[in-house]
């Protein structure tokens, strides 16, 4: 069974063999679909404050 993982800062599904995987110094790991992602984590953006996101979609009752 392949294993799917969750984006780390919109919460999208990846496909198997897509995406990037980051690994920090602290040796916890980051799963990115994309690196409009990579970059808004990157940058230190909230995910519940960005409105594309799942989180986001959330916290302003949209879903």
């Amino acid at each position: 069974m392949v294993e799917q993982h969750v984006c780390s800062f919109c919460g999208i599904q990846m496909e198997p063999g897509t995406g990037k995987m980051y690994v920090k110094k602290d040796g916890s790991v980051l799963y990115f679909c994309s690196t409009k992602c990579q970059n808004n984590h990157k940058l230190g953006r909230v995910s519940r404050r960005v409105q594309w996101t799942a989180a986001g979609r959330k916290a302003l009752g949209k879903e």
